[in-house]
């Protein structure tokens, strides 16, 4: 089985095991240790982060939220952004461990974005697949509505087949020596005391 086979397996696992509940406050358990699979329990983690974000935005969203519960809902968003970046960075290390023996060729080459950021998109994608699929099959909207969301659906399945087999293809190159990783740890400014001015101002 290759990356992104597990990856997308472990996407619906997390995915249909947080809609037995359906509630963004549920308990989180990882199933896959971290000693022993590693990769397995980052991946789980990582879709998991996404899934919560993706039924806060859709919360927040709602126009008759309260202010204060909206603004809370806020904090929790920019949270689990910070975890989303956390848990991508933590997927990166684990790719720069696993081909730290790899000499580059001379003519390598960077790619556009590591393969935890593809891995990223990945997740998203896989909740875009399973809730465009609730929208094509769902029985109290109208035919019209189901086939719009069927048209979307397809071609989703299909920007998976493609980003899955970019995601191996760039790991296989990283593995040959064609390709090589270059992390950029990621710098947000509007969260740090110090670089944010309004976050400064209230010291």
């Amino acid at each position: 089985m290759n990356f992104s086979e597990i990856a997308n397996q472990i996407f619906i696992e997390v995915i249909v095991k947080y809609h037995h509940i359906n509630t963004v406050d549920q308990p989180f358990e990882n199933p896959y240790d971290k000693k022993e699979n590693l990769l397995q329990h980052l991946l789980y983690r990582k879709c998991w982060i996404d899934t919560v974000q993706w039924h806060y935005e859709d919360i927040i969203r709602d126009p008759n939220i309260d202010p204060i519960s909206a603004l809370a809902l806020k904090r929790q968003i920019d949270a689990s952004n910070q975890d989303r970046t956390d848990m991508v960075e933590y997927i990166d290390s684990y790719f720069l461990e696993q081909y730290s023996d790899v000499t580059p060729n001379e003519d390598a080459t960077i790619n556009t974005e590591s393969p935890a950021w593809g891995v990223d998109r990945l997740s998203i994608l896989a909740l875009k697949v399973y809730h465009m699929n609730e929208e094509a099959t769902r029985t109290d909207a109208t035919p019209k509505h189901r086939a719009a969301c069927q048209t979307k659906l397809d071609i989703l399945l299909e920007q998976r087949v493609d980003l899955s087999t970019a995601i191996d293809q760039l790991l296989a190159d990283i593995k040959e020596g064609t390709k090589y990783m270059k992390v950029y740890k990621q710098m947000k400014m509007y969260n740090d005391d110090e670089l944010n001015p309004v976050l400064r101002g209230t010291k």
